[in-house]
């Protein structure tokens, strides 16, 4: 009797392990539980989203607001188009920008919204005119590298006798 007891409390102790590790997995996936209660749609289109994903979290002043919910490509203007979720008590103005940053030096990136101060909200549905693309790593290097190069090509004397 004593055994079966044991073997029960150990498969509960396992079956708990096993529920907290879906659960940290969900939370670190950003799968977890929705936002909770009602959202409205924007949109904004970058140059240049990065590595910008769905369900990357939206901030203003750090606080969470919302989800991107989906990235798509226009195919009139070839820019990427971001829809976010954004929770029904945050209303923003209409001259509201948004900002693809990344969480630290190479974290994760999420949209920045910034608030204006047109009287007027953004609804449901309208776009971010505002938007500022995401800085690409890469590319800031291959330009400091450049810039680098050729102010080295031009500091080199020039050939030839001086008398």
């Amino acid at each position: 009797m004593a055994k079966k007891s044991i073997e029960v409390m150990v498969g509960l102790f396992v079956l708990l392990g096993m529920l907290g590790l879906v659960f940290l997995a969900l939370k670190a996936a950003n799968l977890g539980g929705a936002g909770g209660g009602d959202t409205y749609t924007l949109q904004a289109r970058f140059d240049n989203i990065g590595g910008l994903k769905a369900r990357a979290p939206v901030r203003t002043a750090g606080v969470t607001i919302g989800r991107v919910s989906t990235i798509t490509l226009d195919p009139k203007t070839y820019q990427g188009l971001v829809l976010m979720e954004i929770q029904k008590g945050f209303e923003f103005p209409k001259d509201t920008s948004a900002k693809i940053l990344t969480a630290g030096l190479l974290g994760d990136q999420y949209i920045g919204l910034e608030a204006g101060a047109d009287e007027k909200n953004l609804a449901a549905g309208d776009t971010i005119r505002q938007t500022q693309s995401a800085v690409v790593l890469e590319s800031l290097i291959g330009q400091f590298l450049n810039s680098k190069a050729s102010d080295l090509g031009s500091a080199q004397p020039a050939s030839g006798s001086v008398k």
